[in-house]
C-alpha cells in the first residue's frame, strides 16, 4: 500500500482560499445577525424588524450549520482531507433549507426586493454545488486523502 500524495495544482489552492474567505464572510454575516445590537434592530423598518424577529429557530440553525460547516469544509480542502466533501454537502443542504424558508415561506422578497431575496441565495447555492463537485474532483485526482 503506497501512501503517495499527488500535489494539487496552484489553482486548487487559489479556489480553496477564495472559498474559505467566502464562507468566513458567511460566518461574519451569521454572527452579525445572531448578535444584532438593539440599536440596529430599532433602526430597522417595521417590515425588516418583523422579518428578523419572525425567523424560526430552524432557519437560524440552518444558517449557522451552513456557514460553519462550509468554513470547516474549506479548511478540510486546505489540509487536503477527503472528509471535506461530506461536510460541504451538509453545508449545501443547510443552505437549501435556509433559502427554502427565505424564498417560499417568509416575505423576504417583499421586504428586501429581488436582488437580496433571490439573486444572493441562488449564488450561494451555486457556489455550494460547485464546492461539492470541486471536493469530488480533488478526491478523484488524489489531491485529497
Amino acid at each position: 500500500m503506497t501512501n503517495t500524495s499527488i500535489k494539487p495544482p496552484i489553482w486548487f489552492w487559489v479556489v480553496s482560499v477564495i472559498a474559505l474567505l467566502w464562507n468566513l464572510m458567511g460566518v461574519f454575516n451569521y454572527l452579525v445577525q445572531a448578535y444584532l445590537p438593539i440599536e440596529q434592530l430599532e433602526a430597522m423598518s417595521q417590515a425588516e424588524r418583523e422579518l428578523y424577529e419572525g425567523q424560526p429557530a430552524w432557519a437560524t440553525g440552518a444558517f449557522a450549520i451552513a456557514v460553519f460547516t462550509g468554513t470547516i469544509g474549506c479548511i478540510a480542502l486546505l489540509i487536503r482531507k477527503k472528509w471535506a466533501r461530506p461536510i460541504l454537502v451538509l453545508s449545501l443542504i443547510s443552505s437549501i433549507a435556509l433559502f427554502s424558508y427565505t424564498l417560499f415561506i417568509s416575505n423576504t422578497i417583499e421586504v428586501y426586493g429581488i436582488v437580496h431575496a433571490i439573486v444572493m441565495p441562488i449564488l450561494v447555492i451555486l457556489i455550494g454545488i460547485y464546492l461539492v463537485f470541486f471536493a469530488k474532483k480533488g478526491i478523484i485526482n488524489g489531491w485529497l486523502k
